[in-house]
């Protein structure tokens, strides 16, 4: 399903180069303290049962502390960031979906941090600083943030080649245009006019 939404938001000739999420330490820092609220309440009923049977029915608490610990596992697994090759998109929401894109072309510089946690452990902060409106996007905790970086700037390499790639090989052809109209006048095929006129149309053009 979510690789469906993802895939719906690509443009055409737009493909994902890395999905990734924020580390796992997040998602274990959000369900920790339900984890040990739930153990805590079974094992509480299960000590009142032995005298108490009626006291069985206090395991419906224990759904409380699931409830929430099961949202947070949602929560963690549909909040994405994930790098094409025209632009960086976050994702979050499990139902509302909330997406936010910089497009390559206007990021002007990437800052990563990483603690000496986030160095023995593979997270850290991504800062994208852009031209577009949004200023600077933050991907707080996320994993391997080294190789998240690398992706983004080798897509942005890549895509200012891709974006020259057509006028680079135009300009190349225009010497040989112009051998080649100067050897129609030299058969005089062309007079020196419009081999002149035809040169300077083609210069402006490079």
């Amino acid at each position: 399903m979510a690789k469906n939404y993802i895939e719906n938001m690509l443009g055409e000739n737009e493909r994902i180069i890395l999905v990734t999420r924020q580390h796992g330490f997040v998602l274990f820092s959000s369900i920790v303290a339900e984890i040990v609220v739930t153990l805590i309440v079974i094992a509480s009923f299960i000590t009142l049962t032995l005298t108490n049977p009626v006291a069985a029915f206090g395991f419906l608490l224990a759904l409380v502390p699931l409830t929430i610990m099961v949202m947070d596992i949602l929560t963690w697994n549909s909040h994405q960031y994930i790098v094409t090759n025209r632009r960086v998109i976050q994702i979050s929401g499990v139902i509302n979906k909330n997406v936010v894109d910089s497009s390559l072309e206007k990021v002007n510089d990437v800052k990563m941090t990483q603690t000496f946690f986030g160095r023995l452990f593979d997270y850290g902060d991504i800062e994208i600083l852009t031209a577009s409106e949004i200023g600077v996007n933050l991907f707080k905790r996320i994993g391997d943030p080294v190789k998240f970086k690398t992706a983004m700037l080798n897509a942005k390499e890549k895509l200012g080649y891709e974006g020259t790639g057509t006028h680079a090989k135009r300009a190349e052809s225009i010497p040989a245009m112009i051998a080649e109209l100067d050897e129609l006048r030299k058969q005089g095929i062309v007079t020196d006019e419009e081999f002149k006129a035809k040169k300077k149309e083609l210069l402006a053009k490079m």
